[in-house]
């Protein structure tokens, strides 16, 4: 017999609701999108327009005042409302999924970590990138040996956005926790961590660059891991010249990868997993190269079939973890270690300083 779905709430529905999370929660086996939470009339209308079936609530109140007809609250709020909407989700006995950043500090990261098992209930952060096509290719190149020991990690997202576009992820605010370094470094320093593991020195230059910016958008951050490998990761939205997204570099040859998973593009677009048969697929122009001593640019390398991206896995784990049928697909544990790595990036651009962990 097919198990009931489990019904969740999602509170949210601007770019990580209506993009990511509401698509994906309703491809997912198992689970049924149930309520969506926005005050904006707009967007509540443009909920119930995607999914007929969606109920719509205007605070997030309304949901916790009916917890029992819910399994599951994913928060997709701007990054300063994470750690109370999660900390009242878990009170109120919901398994929550968070999206990253899943909190300011990693300090109220575990704090969360530690009400979620004192309740006995699933908390997981949402890092989608672990299920970019690129990083599935790399991961599996690093597990099979093909680079050899790796020496060196870079990893880079950029984009081009000369002007500001106003917002809270762009606002000087620190109680907004915006910027790029908390909000696409968690995504690069997470991969890092999945990669290469725990992280001994953390140095990082955080520059404003464009006209009326309050926050930073340009950032390099520097890791040297406890194994040896050492990881430079920028992130930027005025690189008018867009670098490598990975370039690894081992003992018996180097992994170079341009350009950026497909998924996002194509959720954006309106496409959706259960319908498209080659989900994540990517063109063959847009495979890597593998290879030594010579510049792919110029022909060096092999093509490395790129692995088809799989955000859906992340929702599909979760399920399975609630369930009790596999394990949390990304603890709140693991991205409080990506928070301590950030924090020092911050304290190190701030001071002009190594910071050691």
């Amino acid at each position: 017999m097919t198990a009931t779905p489990l019904r969740v709430g999602l509170i949210g529905y601007g770019l990580a609701g209506s993009v990511f999370h509401a698509p994906l929660i309703a491809a997912t086996e198992g689970l049924a999108l149930d309520t969506v939470v926005t005050s904006n009339p707009e967007r509540q209308q443009q909920a119930r327009a995607e999914f007929p079936d969606v109920r719509t609530a205007a605070t997030p109140e309304e949901l916790f005042d009916r917890a029992a007809e819910l399994d599951l609250i994913v928060i997709a709020s701007p990054n300063k409302t994470h750690v109370p909407l999660a900390t009242a989700a878990l009170k109120a006995g919901l398994p929550v999924v968070v999206d990253k950043p899943v909190a300011g500090t990693a300090a109220e990261a575990r704090d969360l970590a530690a009400l979620a098992e004192e309740r006995g209930l699933l908390l997981s952060v949402f890092q989608n990138r672990r299920w970019d096509n690129d990083f599935l290719t790399l991961r599996r190149l690093l597990a099979d040996g093909e680079l050899g020991d790796a020496w060196r990690f870079e990893s880079r997202f950029e984009r081009w956005r000369p002007r500001t576009k106003g917002g809270w992820r762009e606002s000087g605010d620190p109680a907004e926790i915006g910027g790029l370094l908390y909000d696409l470094g968690s995504h690069v320093v997470d991969q890092a961590l999945v990669l290469f593991g725990p992280v001994t020195e953390v140095y990082a230059e955080t520059d404003i660059r464009r006209p009326g910016a309050e926050t930073d958008d340009d950032t390099f951050i520097a890791l040297t891991h406890a194994s040896g490998v050492r990881s430079h990761l920028y992130v930027s939205a005025t690189a008018a010249q867009l670098g490598p997204r990975f370039r690894v570099l081992g003992s018996r040859a180097g992994y170079v990868k341009y350009g950026l998973d497909p998924q996002e593009a194509a959720l954006r677009e309106g496409s959706r997993p259960r319908a498209i048969a080659d989900w994540g697929a990517e063109d063959e122009s847009l495979w890597g190269r593998i290879g030594s001593g010579e510049s792919p640019l110029t022909g060096g390398g092999t093509p490395v079939p790129t692995l088809p991206g799989d955000y859906p896995a992340y929702y599909t784990a979760v399920a399975d973890a609630l369930r009790g049928t596999g394990p949390n697909p990304v603890t709140a544990l693991e991205a409080a270690a990506a928070l301590d790595v950030l924090e020092a990036a911050r304290r190190s651009a701030r001071d002009k300083v190594t910071v050691t962990l």
